[in-house]
C-alpha cells in the first residue's frame, strides 16, 4: 500500500503529462502483480468496490474528531480524503505500528464486506494506517482519485512501459478485467491476448478549437464541414450480434438507450452524436440529459424523449477497417451505409456547401436549429486517428453567450485552490431583487483570482458553514455554451459551461442585467 500511496501522492504534484507518464512506468515496472494491475484499475476507474460515499466517511470521523473542528479543517484543506486522513485520531497503541498492509488485500477486503460491516472495516484500516496511507485507502475506497490522471493517460503510461500501441491496447481493454495479467504479461514480452468481448470499442478521433483568423491559412476547398449537434460523442457498435454504445471516452452507455441498441442492424462502427427528438424536432441537451446516466429507462421516457444517432463517420463496415481511408472516401461509404440501414433513429449528418469562409461563417452565423453550437470541419484526405492532433480536424464552435451578473456567494476552492476563494454563485436582477442563476469556478486569470480572493475576504456580509454571502457590488461578465429550463433552480435557468470570462470593474451592480434578458436566450420550448 505504501507504494501505491507515493505514487499517488507524486502523481498529484507532478503537472506535466510526461512526469506522470514516467511514474507510472516506473511504477508499472517495479511492481508485482496484482498490485500493479489493481492500480491502473483504479486510475481508469475500473475497480468495481463496495460505495464508500462522503457521507458514510463523515459519519465515521464525527465519532473521532469534534464536529467544529473537523469542518474548519475541511474548509481549510478542501478535500475531504485529505481531511481525513490528516486529521484522524488513531489510537497509541496502533499508531506506532508501521505493517504496510498489501492493495490487493484492501481491495479484496472492499469488494466483499458487507454493508452493515463495511464502516468498521474502513474505521479499523484508519486507525493502523499512517497519514499518506490513509491518504490513497480513502481514494481508493471513493473511487475518486483526482491526480490528474485520464484513463487514457493511464493506459498511455502502460503502452509506454512496454512499448505497445496504444491503439491496440484500447481495442481489447473493454474485454479485459482487472487485475490485467494478460495485458501486463503482453506488456513484458508476451503474447497479445485476445479480447474477450465482441464489440469492442475504437479510440475516436477528436478535433482541435479554431476561428476565423486561423482559418484564413488554410485552403477551404480541402476541407468539409458539416453541423457540431450539441448532444454527446458516441460510437455504435454492431460486431456478430453484439451491439454496445459508447460515449466518446469508452464508458458503455447501452443501458441507457436500449431503443437505439435495437436499431444497431448491421456489422459495423459508426461515430456520430446521441440526440434524442422531441416530436419532429431534435431535443435540447437538458432532454437529452434524462436519459443519459440511466441504467433502466421507463416506457414513458422512451415514447416521449426517443433516441437519435446522427452518424459522423464510419470506422469499420462488413469486416472491412475504412480508418486508413481518407475521409472522402469513407463518407461515400458511410452515405451508402445509412441507406442501407434504411432506419429513421440512425441518419446522415449533412454536408454544408461553402466556396470560401466568408460563406461558411455566414453559415455559422445562422444556423438552421438552436441546438447546434457550431460547425465541425475535416481534411477532405484526412485518415482516421486516434486523440486529438492539430491540422486534420477542426471545432469551430459559435460565439459564448454572456451576461453581465453580480457576485453573491463564495467558497473556497479544492487541492491547489483551498487558499483561495475560487467557487463563486452569480445573480441577476428580477426586478429588484437579485436571484443566483449559476455558478463558476474558472476562466479567469491567476491574478484575477487572487483579486477576486480579496474582494471576498473584504465584502463577507454573512458566513453559511464553509460559504460566504457577499456584499453585492462585484460585476463579472459570464460566458457560457447554452441555456435551458430547470424546474430545480429558483430561477428556473441552468447554464451550460459557465465561466468568469471578465471582471466588470467598470459596471455598478445596478447595472447588471435583468432576468429577461437571460429568459430571451432560452431556445424555443420542445412539445
Amino acid at each position: 500500500m505504501r507504494r501505491f500511496a507515493t505514487l499517488l501522492e507524486r502523481l498529484a504534484f507532478t503537472p506535466q503529462r510526461n512526469g506522470k507518464l514516467r511514474l507510472l512506468a516506473e511504477y508499472f515496472g517495479e511492481t508485482s502483480d496484482p498490485e500493479r494491475g489493481l492500480a491502473l484499475a483504479a486510475l481508469t476507474g475500473d475497480l468495481k468496490l463496495r460505495a464508500v460515499t462522503p457521507s458514510l466517511l463523515r459519519g465515521l470521523v464525527a465519532e473521532r474528531v469534534d464536529p467544529q473542528l473537523f469542518a474548519i479543517s475541511y474548509d481549510f484543506v478542501g478535500d475531504l480524503a485529505e481531511t481525513i486522513a490528516l486529521i484522524w485520531p488513531a489510537p497509541d497503541d496502533l499508531r506506532r505500528n508501521d505493517s504496510d498492509p498489501d492493495l490487493p488485500d484492501l481491495v479484496h477486503e472492499l469488494q466483499t464486506s458487507g454493508k452493515a460491516a463495511l464502516p468498521g472495516i474502513i474505521a479499523g484500516e484508519l486507525d493502523r494506517l499512517p497519514p499518506s496511507e490513509r491518504y490513497a485507502y480513502l481514494k481508493l475506497a471513493t473511487g475518486a482519485l483526482r491526480v490528474g490522471i485520464s484513463a487514457r493517460l493511464a493506459r498511455a503510461a502502460l503502452a509506454e512501459f512496454g512499448n505497445l500501441p496504444l491503439t491496440e491496447i484500447e481495442e481489447i481493454w473493454h474485454g479485459l478485467s482487472p487485475p490485467y495479467l494478460d495485458l501486463f504479461a503482453w506488456a513484458e514480452g508476451g503474447d497479445r491476448p485476445e479480447a474477450a468481448a465482441r464489440a469492442p470499442f475504437r479510440p475516436v478521433m477528436l478535433s482541435t478549437p479554431t476561428d476565423a483568423e486561423a482559418l484564413a491559412q488554410l485552403d477551404p476547398a480541402d476541407f468539409a464541414a458539416e453541423w457540431k449537434w450539441d448532444g454527446i460523442r458516441v460510437q455504435a457498435v454492431a460486431d456478430q450480434g453484439v451491439r454496445r454504445l459508447y460515449s466518446r471516452r469508452g464508458e458503455d452507455i447501452s443501458a441507457g438507450f436500449p431503443d437505439l441498441l435495437d436499431r444497431l442492424d448491421f456489422d459495423g462502427v459508426i461515430d456520430g452524436e446521441l440526440l434524442v427528438t422531441r416530436g419532429e424536432a431534435v431535443g435540447s441537451f437538458s432532454d437529452l440529459q434524462q436519459r443519459l446516466n440511466r441504467k433502466t429507462v421507463p416506457k414513458k421516457l422512451l415514447g416521449t424523449h426517443p433516441a437519435l444517432l446522427r452518424a459522423y463517420d464510419l470506422l469499420l463496415w462488413k469486416g472491412e477497417d475504412l480508418r486508413a481511408q481518407p475521409f472522402d472516401d469513407r463518407r461515400a461509404a458511410l452515405k451508402a451505409a445509412i441507406a442501407e440501414i434504411a432506419d429513421p433513429q440512425i441518419d446522415l449528418s449533412p454536408l454544408l456547401p461553402f466556396d470560401d469562409w466568408q460563406a461558411l461563417a455566414a453559415l455559422r452565423a445562422d444556423p438552421p436549429d438552436a441546438i447546434i453550437e457550431g460547425l465541425m470541419l475535416k481534411r477532405r484526405d484526412s485518415l482516421y486517428l486516434a486523440g486529438r492532433m492539430k491540422g486534420p480536424w477542426f471545432k469551430w464552435k459559435r460565439d459564448p453567450m454572456v451576461v453581465d451578473a453580480v457576485l453573491l456567494y463564495a467558497q473556497r476552492g479544492h487541492g491547489k485552490r483551498s487558499g483561495y476563494y475560487s467557487d463563486f454563485t452569480f445573480g441577476v436582477w428580477d426586478g429588484d431583487e437579485l436571484v443566483p442563476v449559476g455558478k463558476a469556478y474558472f476562466g479567469f486569470t491567476d491574478e484575477e483570482l487572487r483579486g477576486l480572493d480579496r474582494f471576498v475576504r473584504s465584502n463577507t456580509t454573512e458566513r453559511f458553514g464553509p460559504v460566504r454571502a457577499l456584499r453585492p457590488t462585484q460585476v463579472v461578465e459570464v460566458a457560457f455554451e447554452g441555456l435551458n429550463r430547470s424546474p430545480r433552480h429558483k430561477s428556473g435557468l441552468a447554464m451550460r459551461f459557465p465561466r468568469i470570462s471578465r471582471i466588470r470593474d467598470d459596471k455598478p451592480a445596478a447595472e447588471a442585467d435583468r432576468i429577461e434578458t437571460l429568459r430571451a436566450m432560452l431556445p424555443p420550448e420542445t412539445p
